[in-house]
């Protein structure tokens, strides 16, 4: 392993302008930590990682490297670009476990996190760094959110979580109410009558998206971000449909495959998958099947009639007349993405969604409602990891000066 980690730091020309920076949503310095890690001072290439991504174990593992650092690489132009995501898990795995220090000094102010997701951990995090009294509100009973809840285990092992919380959230002093759902028995004004100073929404996207079409009901038929949730409680059986071909359609592909499903196809509307090439070719190498230019049009208990498309070469798609065909199979799951559920929103005043239920939040966070902070996908729709802590520091960095500003 570590020779192979050296040979990967070997290949790094430490450009002067270096676009593998430029292509990382939350600008690791990547070539000084690979300088770092050459000079035989691992712990502060470590450290230096931390400092910048909080999530960095986690996003070494589920980023879309392909399309960013790596993908960014000058030497990727000609041939294989430096594997930084290696790099980065190896030096990340090593130094974590190093990271022992306690909380803080308090400085008397608390803060609510709602959501455990990757907006919020990175948001506890930062501001457990200034010495805030923080305390996370999960409506599950472990701590994660999508990280935990929605990416298989052979993707992020659920360790990489346990560890997360136990380094950067037990032994910080941070505060954890699982099976805590604000906008039910608790709602965002009890927050603010408890002396929270600030409170930060970060509940992602959990409603699934529907097709509605007949059929949607029928028992053979689940969503997707349901199914990654706990697949270990459903029975598909030999044969699956996925309606969808973004990555959620290959997590859930290759998942299905694991728990024991021999047949599995996933269907596309457009010629192009909307899934990473990685995820994608993965996916293919396990035995999962394509069809492209599919439209379903109903859901019966024997399977999915689709209806043919032609796609255009500007990709605008036309029904073709009499084409419609069931497909068999035993069960059926839709993976067209998902929407914020609305608890907090409706039982809070002065917080504003938009026509899609995001909440409304500016460039730095900042709701509609004083106090009240937000980013991940409850503001943004479903995206990266490494995107939503991205945002999430320029959010926690806004609640901090906040804060300061009310003393």
């Amino acid at each position: 392993m570590a020779l192979h980690i050296m040979d990967e730091a070997d290949k790094c020309l430490n450009c002067k302008k270096p676009q593998c920076v430029k292509g990382c949503p939350i600008s690791t310095p990547i070539p000084r930590v690979i300088e770092l890690l050459k000079d035989n001072r691992l712990d502060e290439a470590g450290r230096l990682l931390f400092e910048n991504n909080p999530l960095t174990t986690v996003c070494s593992l589920i980023c879309n490297h392909e399309n960013q650092c790596e993908g960014s690489c000058i030497l990727g132009r000609k041939g294989n670009p430096v594997h930084f995501s290696t790099i980065e898990n190896y030096v990340s795995s090593t130094y974590a476990p190093k990271m022992t220090a306690g909380p803080a000094p308090s400085n008397g102010t608390k803060v609510a996190i709602v959501g455990s997701g990757p907006a919020g951990l990175t948001i506890a995090i930062i501001l457990a760094r200034y010495g805030y009294q923080v305390t996370i509100f999960e409506d599950r009973d472990k701590i994660g959110g999508i990280l935990r809840y929605g990416i298989p285990e052979f993707r992020l092992p659920k360790s990489v979580i346990d560890d997360l919380q136990y380094r950067h959230l037990e032994l910080k002093g941070i505060k954890i109410r699982p099976n805590t759902k604000i906008g039910a028995t608790i709602g965002i004004d009890d927050l603010f009558r408890d002396d929270y100073k600030a409170i930060f929404i970060g509940t992602g996207v959990w409603k699934p998206n529907a097709l509605h079409i007949k059929g949607e009901t029928n028992g053979n038929v689940h969503f997707a971000i349901n199914y990654l949730s706990n697949p270990d409680s459903y029975k598909l059986g030999d044969t699956v449909i996925v309606i969808g071909a973004g990555n959620a359609a290959m997590d859930v592909a290759r998942t299905a495959l694991r728990k024991g499903t021999r047949n599995i196809t996933c269907f596309s509307m457009r010629k192009r998958i909307r899934a990473s090439r990685y995820e994608f070719s993965y996916a293919k190498l396990e035995g999962v099947r394509f069809e492209y230019n599919k439209k379903p049009v109903e859901i019966t208990d024997e399977g999915v009639i689709f209806r043919n498309l032609n796609e255009d070469e500007n990709g605008v798609t036309t029904e073709i007349e009499n084409s419609d065909k069931l497909y068999k199979a035993d069960s059926v799951i839709i993976a067209i993405s998902q929407g914020p559920q609305n608890a907090i929103v409706s039982t809070t005043q002065g917080l504003e969604a938009n026509e899609k239920g995001l909440l409304v939040a500016d460039e730095k966070g900042r709701t509609s409602r004083a106090g009240v902070f937000a980013s991940g996908d409850v503001v943004n729709g479903a995206r990266t990891v490494v995107e939503a802590v991205a945002h999430s520091k320029i959010v926690a960095e806004t609640m901090h000066e906040y804060m300061q500003n009310l003393n």
